[in-house]
């Protein structure tokens, strides 16, 4: 999910060499969906050239599709604290807001609804643990507490890199907690 880390999860899977693509914006968006219409695996119309994927949230809701539908697929449920989450989440809101005033933004983000955002963490996050239960396929991190490589290479059979973890898009809030300034 959006606001989780996703933004370092891609740096750090480019560091390693995986094609990575993050968000993609409407054209993703639009591709994925209309593989859903087309009743077509997920990622039909998405270029090709991509290994894996981030914050797309029409693939992140359909993660057990994904799963049949790319067998041998890895797969990373990354987390935060759910009141850090919520309230990242209304800070971004704010900024689309502020964008949309001055007409830098078109999106559709605008509407704070911590209820409806909390009960969708726990269906997405409650979800993803249940069904990929004992899997080694499959790693929870929250970069937010430990941003480290170890538990992404060990899910992907790489090395870990002598550089730090990538951390990018890092909250003011976020970066006391990791020990950032």
């Amino acid at each position: 999910m959006n606001k989780t880390g996703t933004t370092s999860l891609h740096a750090a899977l480019k560091a390693l060499g995986f094609p990575s693509l993050h968000d993609g914006g409407p054209a993703v968006h639009d591709s994925v969906q209309r593989a859903i219409d087309e009743g077509v695996p997920l990622l039909s119309h998405v270029d090709r050239r991509y290994d894996a994927f981030s914050d797309i949230g029409l693939l992140a809701r359909r993660f057990r599709l994904l799963d049949v539908q790319y067998p041998g697929s890895r797969f990373v449920l990354t987390v935060r604290p759910v009141d850090e989450w919520v309230a990242s989440r209304c800070r971004h809101v704010e900024q689309n807001q502020r964008r949309q005033a001055v007409g830098r933004y078109t999106g559709d983000f605008l509407r704070v609804d911590e209820a409806a955002w909390e009960a969708e963490w726990n269906r997405h996050v409650d979800g993803a643990r249940r069904y990929f239960r004992d899997r080694s396929d499959f790693v929870e991190i929250d970069l937010t507490a430990d941003p480290s490589w170890g538990p992404i290479c060990a899910l992907l059979s790489v090395p870990q890199p002598s550089r730090p973890f990538p951390k990018r898009n890092v909250s003011r809030a976020s970066s006391r907690r990791i020990g950032r300034r």
